[in-house]
């Protein structure tokens, strides 16, 4: 469902069209602080996204793409959550490119630097869909469903698992090759 069919009546100011699209956007916006909720009060940051996107709603003109007032009320809160850590200290922001692979030597200890090179090799042989789903996985650390870093990928869940299956049993293999025995 577009959720874009209440922007117009929402940029007249029709209360209950907000309502309406908010009911629906509500869980989408909410899951996309998740990951903030340790650092900022998301209550807050929710709240100040949706009167922010209730102000700029008079202006937003719906794109080619479904859903983008939605796409649009994510953002504002994510980047508010961002700044707001940021102005906490508590964390920096996260990486605007979701496909961005974290650097292997955050992961493992830095006291093996073989492992590290070894990873670091065997990440640049996947593929490229196996690179950007398990790179994503990597990157999110747990804070966002696979269905959410599906979407961020342009995949389908299902298409997203097999890529980071793909790319784990790939990795496994390099790894071995490599001289490096992973626990099962």
């Amino acid at each position: 469902m577009d959720l874009d069919e209440y922007a117009e009546a929402i940029g007249a100011g029709s209360e209950e069209a907000f309502a309406l699209w908010l009911a629906r956007a509500e869980r989408a916006i909410r899951a996309s602080l998740r990951s903030f909720a340790t650092n900022v009060d998301t209550e807050a940051v929710f709240q100040e996204a949706c009167l922010r996107i209730w102000m700029a709603a008079r202006w937003f003109v719906p794109g080619d793409r479904p859903n983008g007032l939605l796409r649009l009320a994510v953002t504002i809160a994510r980047n508010l959550a961002k700044t707001e850590a940021v102005r906490r200290g508590r964390e920096a922001p996260l990486p605007d490119d979701p496909t961005e692979i974290p650097d292997p030597a955050t992961l493992v200890s830095p006291a093996d630097p073989f492992l590290v090179r070894a990873v670091r090799k065997c990440i640049e042989k996947l593929p490229p869909r196996p690179r950007q789903a398990i790179g994503a996985r990597l990157q999110n650390r747990g804070r966002l469903p696979d269905q959410a870093l599906a979407r961020s990928l342009n995949m389908r869940p299902n298409t997203f698992l097999q890529n980071v299956t793909r790319a784990r049993r790939l990795l496994e293999e390099c790894l071995q090759r490599a001289g490096i025995e992973v626990p099962r």
